[in-house]
């Protein structure tokens, strides 16, 4: 008995198949291994020389250039409110009038026992020069008009307690009374802050109590205003290290016109201690091996790792020491893929 070997149309198709896929793929890799690794692509920066601010930043408190919380000096009730919430208002401006008619009655009454004590003077004054009367008389009088005048200003004093006036010029708070309440000294009435002006207090380390000084520029800003600075100077720095922080405490004064600051703003202070010109990098194209630091330079599209030696920082930038020169392409984005003489595609060039 006789076996016959059959094959299958489908077995001749799809060998037939196979053979067309390998043969495609044969020129992709023989060019492939003619052409080398294929160029990564990257974007550069050049080296240059820059001027580089060395700086010191902080966290400050703002404090008002004046502040103070409006109270009674006495216990009386309310009679007028010559003020809204916030209003700005100027030094001796009345905000609050306390009930003063006993007070008023007072004062005219001495005006008038003076006036007649006066009267009484000259008539005893009169007599003395014809000597119809004694010395002593004439001094009991006088010092009657005295003791008058006396109790006089004592009840002007008196009924000025009653008007409460603004102590300097500023902008005041929220209104915490009404017409008719009962204050007492120590109960606030409203707050007044002198914020023309703004008082900033920081810190700054020991090793950089040598680059402060006053006068000094500083810098300012607030997460209330994203991307505004703030100018000021450096108006005191105080004169004790505080033992556990080693640090020490300076003031700064900012100029506040448009109001935009207020008391109790937290503010980052940055303090300019010199001006470096030098060579400066993206602090983005450093790249860290242990602890030495390397940056790839283009050259002919080939990256070259050449190690360097940094300085000062800032964010996102970085003082370059040695290792560069004026002119040289480094690779800013893309180090993760890049290897040392491999090939390269700028892509910002």
């Amino acid at each position: 008995m006789s076996s016959r070997f059959s094959l299958s149309p489908l077995f001749f198709g799809v060998l037939l198949l196979a053979g067309v896929v390998a043969y495609l793929n044969i020129p992709e890799d023989e060019a492939a291994k003619q052409n080398g690794p294929r160029a990564t692509p990257v974007k550069t920066a050049v080296v240059s020389s820059k001027t580089f601010p060395i700086t010191i930043e902080s966290l400050g408190t703002t404090i008002a250039n004046e502040s103070v919380n409006i109270t009674a000096q006495v216990t009386d009730t309310v009679q007028a409110i010559n003020f809204d919430d916030g209003d700005n208002v100027n030094k001796g401006d009345l905000l609050v009038q306390l009930n003063n008619t006993e007070e008023r009655a007072r004062v005219e009454e001495l005006k008038a026992n003076i006036e007649e004590a006066k009267r009484q003077f000259t008539r005893v004054a009169d007599l003395r020069q014809s000597n119809a009367t004694s010395e002593q008389l004439l001094d009991e009088q006088q010092a009657r008009v005295k003791a008058l005048e006396a109790q006089l200003d004592i009840a002007r004093a008196q009924l000025s307690d009653l008007q409460i006036r603004a102590p300097f010029s500023g902008l005041l708070g929220n209104r915490e009374i009404s017409i008719g309440s009962l204050v007492q000294p120590g109960n606030t009435i409203t707050t007044l802050d002198d914020i023309s002006v703004v008082k900033v207090d920081f810190s700054v380390a020991e090793n950089h109590l040598a680059s402060v000084a006053k006068g000094q520029r500083i810098v300012a800003s607030s997460v209330a205003y994203p991307g505004v600075e703030f100018e000021g100077v450096i108006s005191n720095i105080d004169t004790r290290l505080d033992p556990v922080s080693r640090a020490i405490r300076a003031r700064a004064i900012i100029n506040n016109d448009d109001n935009k600051l207020r008391p109790g703003m937290l503010l980052t202070v940055t303090v300019e201690k010199r001006v470096l010109n030098t060579l400066v990098l993206p602090e983005k194209s450093l790249v860290p091996v242990e602890d030495k630091q390397f940056v790839y330079v283009v050259k002919d599209n080939v990256a070259h790792q050449i190690e360097v030696q940094i300085g000062e920082r800032r964010p996102g930038l970085v003082q370059i020491v040695s290792g560069l020169e004026s002119g040289d392409e480094v690779i800013t984005e893309g180090t993760l893929r890049v290897r040392d003489q491999s090939p390269v595609n700028v892509l910002n060039r």
